[in-house]
Order: C-alpha cells, then sequence, then structure tokens
C-alpha cells in the first residue's frame, strides 16, 4: 500500500525517552521578533555541516530524543534550562516558534535538524505536523487501503488539536502529542508527554494553512526546492525503501501531491518570512536564521536570584508558612546538626530524625474527609481519610532526595518524582537539568522537597515546572529542614496557595546565598553521604547527577 506525500513526510528517529521523563535539554530560549542588526555577533558555536539520513517511518514518531544530539562529526552536550518566569513565578517569555513550510520531500525535516544542530541552545523541540493526523473512519480507510485517501489535503489534519498542542507549548506548558500511525491510520493509545520547549521547530506540508496557526509562528521559513528534484527524491525513497513501482508512484503525485502542492502550499509562500533555496544545501540561510534566533534569545535573559534577594525585606513572614514546635527536643536536633564539629554519622542520624518529624508534621495539613469503618468487634469508628485520590513526592535534587526515604517510611506506597535544579556558576542563575514526575501528577497533592531554602530560587523553579504541569497551587506543600526568610518570602510572594513547612527559619542569607546560621557550606557533602545511605532509587536520575557535578551537560531535543 502507497502512503501519500504528507504521510512520508516524517523522519526515522530514535526510539528511546520515558513519557514523562526529561534528560535535560539545551532545548531554552524565549520568542519574539528583531531587524537582522547586529548578528554577526551571534555567530552559532556549531556550524553547519550535511548529514541526514534517508526519511523512513510507519508512524508520527512522537518520541523523545535520547539525552544527547549525535552528528556524524560530533555529540553535543549543553546546559540545563535557565528561568523562563520572573520574582512573581509569572511565565515572562514564551516559547521562539519557527515554522517550516514546503511541498512533500522539499527538506523542511533536514533544515530543522540542521537549525537544531546549529543553534547549540537548551531545550529545542522539533514539532511535525505529521503527528495531527485525523482518525479514519471505516470508509476512510478502505479509501486509504486503495491509495484513494488525500493525505496532502487540509482536512485530513485536526486543526483544532494542533492549534491547541502548539499554543499551551508556546506558553511552556507541558503537552501531550499524539503518535499517529501510518499503517492503521489510527492514533496509538499511547501520547507523548513533552515539556520544557524554549524554542519549538514545526515543520509540515501545510505549517501555514491555517490563520490561528499563523498567529502563533515566530518566523516562518518556506522551503523552496525545485519539483523535479522533489520527485526524483520520492521516486529514490519509495522504490529504495518502499518496494514501490515507479508507476504508482508517479499516479499518485500527479492525482495528489501535485495538484495539492499548486494548490494549497505554494501559494503560503507569500506568507513567509523567509524563503530558503535548495533547503538543507542553503548554508547562508541556515546561518542567517540561527544568528536571528540567538538575537532573540539573548533579550529574553533574566536575572531571578539577584532580583529575589532585593525583594521583600522587613516583611512578616506569610500566613502560609508553618514553622515546627521548636520544642527541646527539635532544638537539640538542630544543634547537634548545624555544630561544626558533629561527625557525619551523627549528621546523618539526627537529620534522618527531623525529616521523619518534619513529614509527619507536615501530613497534618492535608485535607481529610469523615468515614465510618467497622471495627473487628462490630462497632463503628468515625474516621478520617485523605481527600483527595493520591499523594507524590518530589525530591529537588541533589539534597531533597534524602527527604525521600522518611515520606515512603510514612507514606505507603507513595509515588516519587525527580526534579534536578543547579546553579550555573558563570551566571548565578538555577538551571533546570533534569525531572521525571509520575503520570497524572495534575490530580494529586504533591508534597516537593528540598533540604535548605535560601533564596529560594531552586524552590520557585520548581514550583513552577509543577504548575506548568497542571498541578493545583494549592495541592502543592514545600518541605525544608531549614529556610532563610527569604526563601520563604520568594516562595509565598510568588505562590501565595503553596503551604511552606519546615523545622526552622533563619533570618539572613550572606553573599554567597548561604543561610545565616545555617548548617554551614558542609552541608552539601553531609547529605550526599545521607543520599548514599538511602535505599531510594535512583534509575533514570544518574544522568542528571551526572550533569550536577558538570562532567556531562545534556542535550536533548524532543522531536514529535
Amino acid at each position: 500500500m502507497e502512503a501519500s506525500s504528507a504521510e512520508r513526510n516524517a523522519d526515522k528517529r530514535p526510539d528511546n525517552g520515558a513519557e514523562t521523563e526529561r534528560s535535560v535539554s539545551r532545548s531554552d530560549s524565549g520568542s519574539g521578533e528583531d531587524s537582522l542588526d547586529g548578528l554577526s555577533s551571534h555567530v552559532p558555536c556549531c556550524p553547519l555541516t550535511p548529514s541526514l539520513t534517508p526519511r523512513k517511518r510507519t508512524t508520527s514518531q512522537s518520541k523523545t530524543e535520547p539525552p544527547l544530539l549525535r552528528t556524524n562529526k560530533r555529540t553535543i552536550y549543553t546546559a540545563g534550562r535557565p528561568p523562563w518566569y520572573n520574582v512573581t513565578g509569572t511565565t515572562f517569555k514564551e516559547a521562539f516558534v519557527i515554522g517550516l513550510c514546503g511541498g512533500s520531500a522539499s527538506g523542511k525535516t533536514t533544515v530543522a535538524n540542521k537549525i537544531i544542530e546549529a543553534l547549540d541552545v537548551p531545550w529545542v523541540v522539533l514539532l511535525s505536523m505529521d503527528s495531527f493526523y485525523k482518525v479514519l473512519n471505516k470508509e476512510e480507510q478502505e479509501l486509504a487501503a486503495r491509495n484513494e485517501y488525500n493525505f496532502d489535503h487540509p482536512d485530513a489534519f485536526d486543526f483544532e488539536l494542533l492549534v491547541t498542542v502548539l499554543r499551551k507549548l508556546k506558553k511552556g506548558k507541558s503537552i501531550k502529542v499524539p503518535v499517529y500511525d501510518f499503517t492503521s491510520h489510527c492514533r496509538r493509545k499511547e501520547w507523548k508527554i513533552v515539556y520544557g520547549a524554549n524554542v519549538v521547530i514545526f515543520e509540515g506540508i501545510l505549517a501555514f494553512a491555517n490563520k490561528e496557526l499563523l498567529k502563533l509562528l515566530d518566523m516562518k521559513v518556506f522551503v523552496d526546492t525545485d519539483s523535479d528534484i522533489r520527485l526524483i527524491r520520492r521516486l529514490k525513497r519509495d522504490v529504495a525503501h518502499r518496494g514501490r513501482d515507479i508507476g504508482g508512484i508517479i499516479k499518485q503525485y500527479n492525482k495528489f501531491v501535485k495538484p495539492a502542492f499548486e494548490q494549497y502550499i505554494e501559494p503560503t509562500v507569500q506568507v513567509a518570512d523567509i524563503v530558503v533555496p535548495r533547503g538543507g544545501d542553503n548554508f547562508v540561510a541556515l546561518d542567517l536564521i540561527v544568528q536571528h534566533v540567538h538575537s532573540q534569545l539573548e533579550k529574553r535573559e533574566i536575572n531571578v536570584r539577584s532580583a529575589l534577594a532585593s525583594a521583600h525585606q522587613g516583611q512578616p513572614l506569610p500566613t502560609t508558612l508553618s514553622v515546627m514546635e521548636s520544642t527541646p527536643q527539635v532544638r537539640g536536633m538542630h544543634t547537634i546538626i548545624r555544630n561544626k564539629e558533629t561527625n557525619r554519622d551523627e549528621f546523618i542520624f539526627y537529620s534522618k530524625r527531623l525529616m521523619r518529624l518534619l513529614i509527619e508534621h507536615a501530613l497534618s495539613f492535608l485535607p481529610l474527609k469523615p468515614v465510618s469503618v467497622e471495627t473487628p468487634q462490630g462497632g463503628i469508628y468515625q474516621g478520617r481519610r485523605l481527600s483527595g485520590k493520591r499523594i507524590t513526592g518530589v525530591s529537588i535534587l541533589r539534597a531533597g532526595e534524602t527527604m525521600e526515604q522518611a515520606l515512603t517510611a510514612v507514606c505507603k506506597d507513595i509515588r516519587l518524582g525527580k526534579i534536578l535544579i543547579q546553579t550555573n556558576h558563570d551566571t548565578g542563575e538555577p538551571e533546570l537539568h533534569y525531572l521525571r514526575l509520575p503520570k497524572e501528577i495534575s490530580e494529586d497533592y504533591v508534597i516537593l522537597m528540598d533540604s535548605t531554602v535560601s533564596t529560594g530560587a531552586a524552590a520557585l523553579m520548581a514550583v513552577r515546572v509543577l504548575l506548568d504541569h497542571d498541578v493545583a497551587e494549592d495541592k502543592i506543600f514545600l518541605l525544608s529542614l531549614l529556610m532563610a526568610e527569604m526563601g520563604v518570602h520568594s516562595v509565598a510572594y510568588a505562590f501565595p496557595k503553596v503551604r511552606i513547612i519546615t523545622t526552622a527559619v533563619d533570618k539572613e542569607v550572606n553573599d554567597q546565598f548561604h543561610i545565616i546560621p545555617g548548617i554551614g557550606e558542609s552541608v552539601c557533602a553531609q547529605f550526599q553521604s545521607l543520599n548514599m545511605s538511602c535505599s531510594s532509587h535512583r534509575d533514570g536520575c544518574e544522568a542528571g547527577l551526572r550533569a550536577a557535578h558538570g562532567a556531562c551537560m545534556f542535550y536533548v531535543y524532543f522531536s514529535i
């Protein structure tokens, strides 16, 4: 059975990546438009190189790439995602969306991949229009089986879903992308979750055919390739890789592909900002595109941590803060873990005790509903039960993971997620390097854990990640052994419905953003020791931990 031109318009991409896992990608960067002034100062650090394998596939390939971008000449490692929100916790920059349009076999995906390689920025998403074909009914499937269904017509696409998904992705939200099976002409049960796009490259034969879609594109690029070359590419591809005869390919081309190009695709060149002749071989045009995107991304940088340090000074502590009662026992344990002379074993032992008490204290804030149960003696007991579906624990790596053992000891069969946030030593800003969240976390009460909170920059980013995954703000509980007043104010000001729970609050933060009097600079090493003593699972997090140490930074571009 022959597939139409639009059906064959996707890459064969590696089968890797969990649905809710994000190995940090340098896929980050904002949006906007500007003149080409000063582009010479933004030369991309990765030169454009010809590569690209022949395109094959049987599904829309909504898959997450492995945590590296490999080309014929290099493997690219990159850094984490800097803040995409301001001190109020509000997203201040949308993803920069590049729309790629052109005829079948014009080289759109080749252009997209070369732009991704040359951009060398975090968290890039490649979104293919092929994922958004409509599900065919029985009659349409019979037509498709006889090669009589036109997959190149606008009616073949679910534009309503496509616009909704792209709009959410542009706003920084977590999205679900369908996986289309071109063999059965239907969507598979599993949908791919994508999050964290700062640059989105959206490609498709009808990328410019919808007015609502055009409004979401910050840069519109039309890939213009000679029709004879496009036909030759189709002939070579379909004969070599699909076992089809030349007569059938030409018949389909003349019946569907060529008329659709002339009627729906070619006229949209008028709305393009840039026309790229010769597709992926036009390195001059690709360099200009990359430099322009870089110039836009630089305009969207923001210094969150320094802004937090100068905000909310002298204000009373918020009502959403709950500090555990400083009993003689609690104060005694704080004395031990704050003492610089305390040895490793004692630090670990008393930290674990405090964590357990903190978790127990935090659970008392969860909403409970009345329930009646029958006792073994036949009596009725009026009790309480969680008013909600379930609880999920999310640790801010690395030190926050040390609290998982206390949480799992108190809450049976609790689900766990992880977010790796590390400070960029050059900029001083927090960066998101890795996240793995359980499915359907939006329905849960989430206990967010970090060992200490000083400025609140990492906690702010972690809460923003949860909100982007549709977790309700009033269902988030931030837990920490020790907090600074600055961190408390930062989180409470940005997210006034988040419950903040800790064992103690210190007043000051020094120039290095350490809590004063605090636990000391050696706390990180101590908590690392505590981490090693915990039996919590680490599958999938080793990559993030390596990134945290700077041994290797991660790249992944999400291809949809």
